[in-house]
């Protein structure tokens, strides 16, 4: 895989197909960690690990799964990287741990790791899976950022209590996908009005 390559791919997982502004996945955790930034960067990484782990050995093991039961064996492969993680956080971390409870156990199930495994790492190569692990963990863990930025600088920063409760983290997302679709649209009508729709850089 050239770098180039390497680097669209990378790139698509942080602004085409973030999972949390552009597909709207893995809301639990979002939702619920990011009050604070060190929360949200403590999140964004795990699921960042995991997602590279899950992707690289699904994507070597790809012709070795069955069909039948690859869901079950990409839980098993998820959940050994997830034990990884919550015991490395349980000996180092004591404090995040217990921030981020019972969502870093759960990362298990996110959709985001399950979506990649079964969507990309189970019909592309290691190398391109590994450039999508850590395109789509870096979107995600930038998105748990900009979410908790907002959230800690209203909330704790200014005493907007609410926005460090569930209705701000929801008015916040809320807003953060508008905008994000209101650039989509307006850079796709200018694109329309350049007569150059086509090309690959508009479609972002």
């Amino acid at each position: 895989m050239k770098l180039n390559n390497f680097w669209l791919e990378f790139k698509k997982g942080i602004i085409v197909e973030n999972p949390t502004f552009a597909l709207v996945l893995g809301l639990c955790p979002t939702l619920a960690v990011s009050n604070t930034v060190q929360n949200a960067l403590g999140m964004g990484i795990a699921a960042t690990f995991v997602l590279l782990g899950s992707n690289m050995i699904i994507s070597a093991l790809r012709r070795f799964l069955p069909p039948a039961i690859r869901i079950p064996c990409y839980i098993v492969i998820i959940a050994a990287f997830v034990t990884m993680v919550e015991l490395f956080m349980k000996a180092y971390l004591p404090a995040l741990d217990k921030a981020l409870g019972i969502f870093v156990p759960l990362i298990v199930v996110n959709c985001i790791v399950l979506g990649r495994a079964e969507a990309f790492a189970n019909k592309n190569k290691v190398i391109d899976s590994i450039a999508d692990a850590l395109g789509i963990g870096a979107g995600f863990t930038l998105a748990l950022i900009i979410i908790a930025t907002i959230r800690e600088s209203l909330g704790a920063g200014l005493g907007v209590l609410m926005m460090i409760m569930a209705p701000g983290a929801l008015l916040t997302l809320g807003f953060l996908i508008g905008a994000v679709n209101w650039y989509r649209i307006i850079k796709k009508k200018r694109a329309l009005e350049l007569g150059c729709a086509s090309c690959a850089k508009c479609k972002e």
